[in-house]
């Protein structure tokens, strides 16, 4: 996965334990400020105070407040993968020791299967509930996620590739092993509606209910298992 240090919207990539400290205090302290006082009162002197940091430490990353807030939303996708990942990984490895015979747990066999099987061993569907699940999840908790989350909410600097793009690509690549068959211009396709799709709905019921209305999460799940179902199943 790639560091949040490597964010394009970096001026300067951290090169000292230091550095990269000082930068993870730097988008922490945006990431509170968000929540507190918005985008547009939001100042780069004011998170430079949160962080505790010179001033000069912000400039040093960041040309601006948009560039930092690019690379929150940065920081987030990694974070959100990794959430996603380990979650596979642990529901594999529960599916793993049921199914394990229990003979073989004094050699190790458990093991053996966990690791054969990895997160391949997960259907689709509890892969695409734990994609969504992560994501309301970090919606609800993580500081400044609900204004900034991938970069959808606010504008951000310029990218090579919209937001929901980026997204559909890391998740193809993450659940691949679940698709059995190699990613193509259709399976990308199918993956850049799904996630936009979400994305409004999501955003939809968290306007109707500021802990995201479950009715309307419910509807979103359903619409998703469909519509991936045509390709998937």
């Amino acid at each position: 996965m790639m560091p949040v240090h490597q964010a394009t919207s970096l001026r300067r990539a951290p090169v000292q334990r230091r550095s990269a400290e000082r930068l993870t205090r730097i988008l922490d302290a945006c990431a509170d400020l968000l929540d507190e006082v918005g985008y547009d009162a939001l100042s780069t002197r004011a998170v430079a105070q949160r962080a505790g940091v010179p001033i000069g430490s912000v400039y040093r990353f960041f040309g601006n407040k948009r560039a930092m807030a690019d690379a929150l939303a940065q920081r987030n996708l990694e974070r959100y993968t990794e959430r996603v990942l380990e979650r596979l990984k642990r529901t594999a490895g529960e599916a793993a020791g049921e199914d394990a015979d229990p003979s073989a747990e004094a050699d190790g066999g458990v093991q053996d299967v966990q690791g054969a099987q990895g997160v391949q061993g997960v259907h689709w569907h509890v892969a695409v509930d734990a994609v969504l699940d992560e994501y309301l999840a970090m919606k609800r908790t993580a500081p400044g996620f609900s204004l900034v989350d991938f970069g959808n909410q606010i504008p951000l600097g310029t990218r090579h590739a919209e937001p929901n793009h980026r997204v559909a690509r890391r998740l193809i690549q993450l659940l691949s092993s679940h698709l059995h068959r190699e990613p193509d211009e259709d399976l990308r396709r199918v993956f850049l509606i799904a996630v936009e799709t979400a994305d409004t709905l999501v955003q939809l019921a968290f306007r109707v209910d500021p802990e995201g209305d479950e009715k309307i999460i419910a509807e979103t799940r359903e619409l998703l298992r469909a519509y991936l179902g045509r390709v998937l199943d």
